[in-house]
C-alpha cells in the first residue's frame, strides 16, 4: 500500500473538521495548492418539483455519475457582498445608522453583538477573589490556594485534610478550619470530599441541616434503592415530611463545579443534507460548508519550472503530483459519502417518513453490496459523519442496527425500534399497574417481536430506566 493510498483511506475516515485541518496543512506545505475562493454567482436552479436529482427511481451509482455532485460541493455564498456597501469599503451615514439601530454606535466599530456578550466566569479566578476577601493571613491563603488547585471538575477535593496538612507542613486543625470556611464560598458545596459533604454544606448554608435531614444525607444508599420505608424509619418522619425533604434535596446541586468553566457545546455540523420535496420524494446533497475546496496552480508550476534547476523541477513535480492527488481524493471522498448516504436513505425510507418505530435492521454488508464497495470502506465513510434530516441530525452509524426476529415469521425488527417501543410502553404505563419485564415481553410478542426477558432488561438498563419495583416506588412517592 502506497503512502498516498494510506492517506486517502485516512482522509475518507476523517470528520469534516479533521479533513479541513488536513487541507489547511497541505495548503501551507504545498506552494502549488491554493484555496478555491471563486465567487461566481450560482446558476439559476429549477423549481424543486422539476429537479431530476431525487432518490426515487435512481440508483446510487447514477446519482454520482450524472455530474450533479460539483453543484452541491461548489455552492459557496460566504464571500458575497453588496457593491458599494460597508464590505466594499464604504462608510454609512452615522445619523442614519443611529436612527435605524436605535443607537449612536461608532460606525468604525466592526464588533458584532456576539462580541459584547460577557465572557463566562472562570471558577478558579472567582474562588481566588473570595479567598483574598475571606483570609488576610498568608498561611491561610496558601492553604486555600492549594485547595483551589486540587478541585476536580465537579467541585470536589478528594484529598483528606490530614494528607494536605502533612504535605504543607501545617497543623491539621488549621487546614480543616480553612477548608470548612471555603465550603461556604459561592457556589456552596465546593471542596467537599464526597457527595454527602457537598449536600450537607449546601443545606447548612440554607439553615436546613436539621437532624432528620442529616439522617437522610447519611443514608443516600437507601434513597438510591428507593427504600422509602427505610428512610422514614431512620429519619423519624412520616411520608409527607419525607416528601418535603426529598423536594428540598432535589433543589441542591450535586456537582456545583460544573456550573462554571463549562466549555460551550460543540455544534454538530452535518456532512449530508436531506430534505423532502413537495411531491414527497427526497433530495440529498452534500453540505457545501463542510467540503474543503482547493485548486492546483498549474500556471505557477509552468512558469517556475521553465529554466529551473533539476532539484527545483523535482521538487515542483512532487508537489504537483501531491496537489493533483489531494484534489482527486477530496472529490472521491465526496462521491463516496454521497453514494453511501443515498443508499442509507433508500434503505431507511420508513424511518424518515414515519419515525423510529419503522427503522429497519441494517448492517454494513447490506449497504456495501448495494453500492459495490467493501464493508471496511462503508465503515470508514459512516464513522463520525452526520446527516441533517427532517427528523433531526443523526450519525450515519445510527441507521445500522441489529435484527430481532419476528414471532410471526415476518420481517425482522430493528433493535433500535424495539428499544423505542420499550420506552413508549413504560412511559404510558399505569402508575397503579407498573409493567414488569415479563409484561413488556408479552406486549412485544403480541406485536410480533420475538424477544427474551433478559434482552428487555438489557435494553431497559441501557435506556437508564429503573426496574418495575423502583418505578412503582417513585410513582407512589410522586402521587
Amino acid at each position: 500500500m502506497t503512502p498516498q493510498l494510506r492517506q486517502a483511506i485516512k482522509l475518507l475516515q476523517f470528520t469534516n473538521i479533521e479533513a479541513a485541518a488536513f487541507v489547511e496543512e497541505e495548503l501551507e506545505r504545498n506552494p502549488l495548492l491554493e484555496r478555491d475562493e471563486r465567487t461566481e454567482s450560482a446558476p439559476e436552479q429549477p423549481a424543486l418539483d422539476q429537479r431530476p436529482e431525487t432518490l426515487e427511481g435512481m440508483d446510487a451509482a447514477r446519482l454520482i455519475t450524472e455530474q450533479k455532485l460539483p453543484d452541491a460541493i461548489d455552492a459557496d455564498h460566504s464571500n458575497n457582498f453588496d457593491a458599494g456597501g460597508c464590505a466594499d469599503g464604504a462608510i454609512q451615514d452615522v445619523s442614519y445608522a443611529g436612527s435605524r439601530l436605535g443607537s449612536t454606535r461608532d460606525p468604525f466599530d466592526d464588533r458584532g453583538i456576539q462580541d459584547l456578550v460577557e465572557a463566562p466566569r472562570n471558577l478558579r479566578s472567582y474562588l481566588t477573589e473570595q479567598l483574598r476577601l475571606s483570609f488576610s493571613d498568608p498561611v491561610d491563603r496558601a492553604i486555600g490556594a492549594q485547595l483551589i488547585n486540587l478541585l476536580d471538575p465537579a467541585g470536589r477535593v478528594t484529598v483528606t485534610t490530614g494528607a494536605l496538612a502533612d504535605a504543607l507542613g501545617i497543623e491539621e486543625i488549621r487546614v480543616a478550619r480553612v477548608r470548612d470556611t471555603m465550603t461556604r464560598f459561592d457556589p456552596s458545596g465546593l471542596f467537599a470530599p464526597d457527595l454527602r459533604g457537598c449536600l450537607s454544606a449546601q443545606l447548612a448554608e440554607r439553615d436546613r441541616l436539621d437532624p432528620a435531614m442529616q439522617a437522610l444525607i447519611d443514608n443516600l444508599d437507601l434513597l438510591a434503592r428507593r427504600d422509602l420505608k427505610g428512610l422514614m424509619s431512620v429519619c423519624g418522619v412520616d411520608a409527607e415530611d419525607l416528601t418535603d425533604m426529598l423536594v428540598e434535596l432535589r433543589r441542591l446541586d450535586p456537582k456545583p463545579g460544573f456550573s462554571y468553566d463549562s466549555s460551550p457545546v460543540q455544534q454538530v455540523i452535518p456532512d449530508v443534507l436531506l430534505r423532502a420535496l413537495p411531491d414527497g420524494e427526497w433530495f440529498l446533497e452534500l453540505n457545501p460548508d463542510t467540503m474543503p475546496r482547493v485548486l492546483v496552480n498549474e500556471a505557477f508550476h509552468a512558469r517556475i519550472s521553465v529554466g529551473a534547476e533539476r532539484e527545483t523541477r523535482s521538487y515542483l513535480g512532487e508537489n504537483l503530483s501531491n496537489a493533483n492527488w489531494l484534489v482527486k481524493s477530496l472529490q472521491q471522498r465526496a462521491n463516496t459519502i454521497l453514494k453511501v448516504a443515498a443508499e442509507i436513505v433508500r434503505q431507511q425510507d420508513g424511518f424518515f417518513r414515519l419515525g423510529v418505530g419503522h427503522l429497519r435492521p441494517l448492517i454494513l454488508r447490506d449497504i456495501a453490496g448495494a453500492v459495490e464497495m467493501h464493508e471496511s470502506t462503508v465503515s470508514r465513510v459512516t464513522a463520525n459523519k452526520y446527516m441533517a434530516t427532517p427528523r433531526g441530525t443523526f450519525e450515519l452509524k445510527y441507521f445500522f442496527t441489529t435484527a430481532i426476529a419476528s414471532s410471526a415469521g415476518g420481517e425482522s425488527h430493528s433493535a433500535e425500534s424495539v428499544r423505542h417501543r420499550i420506552r413508549s410502553l413504560i412511559s404510558a404505563e399505569d402508575p397503579v399497574d407498573v409493567l414488569s419485564d415479563d409484561a413488556i415481553v408479552s406486549a412485544l410478542r403480541r406485536e410480533g417481536v420475538d424477544i427474551a426477558r433478559r434482552t428487555v432488561a438489557k435494553y431497559r438498563e441501557a435506556l437508564r430506566i429503573p426496574s418495575s419495583v423502583q418505578r412503582k416506588r417513585e410513582k407512589t412517592m410522586s402521587a
